[in-house]
């Protein structure tokens, strides 16, 4: 009588006989049929295996003999929530779980609650990890949309029925979660079906989007990164003849690249093959870096060949000029008398003195190949460091506003 609130019953005399249908037979008996503590009455012949209103609804009927008056006010109560093991319970699963357990900590977290039309709630607290599908193409700029998934397992959609009871106020707490990586944009309910061999089977979806807080990746990988690179620079304001100095700056930056990139995969888990957004602008930055280091490598190259081409003349201008000291000979017959050097025709050979016609080709493909050669060829080595020191900068920000806009709007 302590559960009972708010009870008055007045009677005289009280006839009552029940009927009920399948599923809660009064002749049921054994283990299988055992009644609540206390409840011997209410729950005599209640079968747990059996989902209520199995067979049909349940049908009752109250004769009364005589003059009979009742009021009953019952109000809900909590009953101890061992008595699980004897009431029937749905078979639900949660979809795609890859771990999950029960909190039965000092006690098995479970609820129980009777109302005055004969509903039961029953509540249990649960830890799941549910796997959800994500797109990282877009990490970490991306939104991801996940789903937490409850599907009756064995009873299909003739047999139970699941629905939210309030929509998506059925669902609360959460607009304060507060996540390291996450903010939760928006959330909705969703009632479905799902088809199998065995049946339809009714599905509970609680729908939600999580988009990914990028300030801390532009703090530990973008500025980091965009500082190498400006670092990188420096270099075109030295000398060419500081080979150390320069060589030092451009392997450094090119290893402290190379090390934040490492970094940047092994912040998500191993199977990560495709090509993130994140990958793509360190690939970008680690150019930028390796083009001042091969830059410097061509400048000092250039100087090195110019300085070589101050020694010894080229006698490249001698063997254009062509000329034919035999036609200038065969005009005199006879011997021709200098003053130290005495030249006769018995003594010249015409056919040694005429140049030959492959080594006329030769010597003009030659030249045609030192004139291709000239105009690839860097006249002032110090250009190469004063052009950088533009288009290096230039390129880079034409990049990054490509980049940012594509990502963020895209």
């Amino acid at each position: 009588e302590s559960f009972f609130r708010g009870l008055v019953l007045r009677e005289e005399t009280l006839l009552v006989s029940k009927r009920y249908s399948l599923g809660h037979m009064s002749d049921l008996r054994g283990s299988d049929t055992a009644s609540l503590p206390g409840f011997e009455n209410l729950t005599m012949g209640y079968n747990k295996y059996l989902r209520p209103y199995f067979g049909g609804m349940l049908r009752g009927a109250m004769q009364c003999a005589g003059h009979a008056s009742s009021q009953v006010f019952l109000s809900p109560f909590t009953l101890d929530a061992r008595l699980v093991e004897l009431l029937w319970v749905p078979d639900t699963y949660i979809v795609e779980s890859k771990k999950s357990f029960l909190h039965d900590v000092t006690v098995g977290n479970r609820l129980i609650r009777l109302f005055s039309n004969g509903t039961i709630l029953y509540a249990l607290r649960i830890t799941t990890t549910v796997a959800c599908n994500m797109d990282l193409s877009k990490y970490p700029m991306d939104t991801q949309t996940c789903r937490l998934q409850l599907e009756s397992w064995g009873y299909d959609e003739n047999d139970v029925i699941f629905t939210w009871l309030r929509g998506n106020d059925s669902v609360h707490g959460i607009e304060k979660l507060r996540l390291s990586q996450y903010t939760v944009e928006r959330y909705y309910t969703l009632v479905s079906k799902t088809q199998q061999e065995t049946g339809s089977y009714p599905r509970l979806i609680l729908q939600f989007e999580l988009k990914r807080n990028v300030l801390y990746f532009i703090l530990e990988t973008y500025v980091p990164s965009t500082l190498l690179v400006m670092l990188s620079w420096v270099s075109f304001w030295i000398t060419l003849d500081s080979v150390p100095a320069r060589t030092c700056i451009g392997v450094t930056t090119v290893l402290s690249m190379t090390t934040l990139m490492m970094g940047s995969r092994s912040s998500l888990s191993k199977p990560n093959c495709f090509i993130k957004a994140i990958d793509i602008y360190l690939g970008i930055c680690f150019s930028f870096v390796f083009g001042a280091l091969v830059e410097y490598a061509v400048a000092h190259y250039s100087s090195l060949q110019k300085c070589a081409a101050k020694g010894p003349s080229n006698e490249l201008t001698k063997d254009m000029e062509e000329v034919n000291i035999a036609n200038i000979l065969t005009g005199y017959r006879g011997k021709i008398s200098f003053t130290s050097i005495e030249i006769s025709d018995d003594n010249v050979n015409c056919s040694d003195l005429t140049m030959k016609t492959h080594e006329k080709i030769k010597r003009v493909l030659r030249n045609k190949m030192h004139r291709i050669i000239s105009y690839f060829t860097i006249q002032n080595p110090n250009n190469v460091d004063h052009y950088s020191k533009l288009l290096f900068p230039l390129f880079f920000m034409l990049a990054n506003v490509f980049y940012w806009v594509y990502y963020l709007y895209f």
